[in-house]
């Protein structure tokens, strides 16, 4: 069962995220999932893969797998719950681009809290610098509230409306895994 050491729940406590570079799943579940994603993906398309598990009850499976469960357990605690679950399909270098945000600033005023929600990123397919894995800017949840966010004119390129205004970019750390490792980040971040 996946657990988390103290260093590493320090690390994420201290810096908002902790990158699992372990196979999160078995590698016939993993499989599973992949091809579950794969034939979303073909029916759907990558832009409509929103809260899957609605309309799909396989990938519960997933979401409430043991290993799963246990590595937000080592965050949370033993009395948490699944908020929502996504599957975003960027292929490299092409589709929309993710600007700078906090998940938790698109959840204002739904939760009375936001320092005890965490979010799973598994890798499906290699994330890598040169094909656009996701960034983040460590220590950026200790800022004390939403980020100051700039709303786009025309967000057609974009995934998001809004994104935040003057991120130091050079602080940056690349989510780079490979597939079946997740990182686990506060929504915050």
């Amino acid at each position: 069962m996946p657990r988390l050491s103290r260093e590493a729940l320090e690390s994420y406590r201290k810096e908002g995220f902790y990158l699992y570079h372990q196979p999160l799943l078995s590698p016939g579940k993993f499989k599973k999932l992949k091809d579950i994603f794969e034939e979303l993906l073909e029916k759907k398309g990558p832009d409509d893969l929103d809260v899957p598990h609605f309309e799909e009850p396989r990938l519960l499976e997933f979401l409430l797998d043991e290993g799963v469960l246990d590595l937000v357990e080592c965050i949370l605690g033993p009395d948490f719950g699944l908020w929502s679950s996504h599957f975003i399909s960027k292929p490299p270098r092409t589709g929309k681009m993710t600007p700078w945000h906090e998940d938790s600033a698109y959840w204002e005023g739904r939760f009375d809290r936001y320092e005890d929600i965490v979010t799973i990123w598994l890798a499906i397919d290699p994330a890598t610098k040169d094909n656009g894995c996701m960034r983040v800017i460590p220590e950026s949840h200790r800022l004390g509230g939403f980020s100051h966010y700039v709303q786009m004119e025309v967000p057609t390129d974009r995934i998001f409306t809004r994104e935040i205004d003057a991120v130091d970019e050079t602080k940056a750390v690349y989510f780079e895994l490979e597939p079946d490792q997740c990182s686990l980040h506060d929504s915050r971040l």
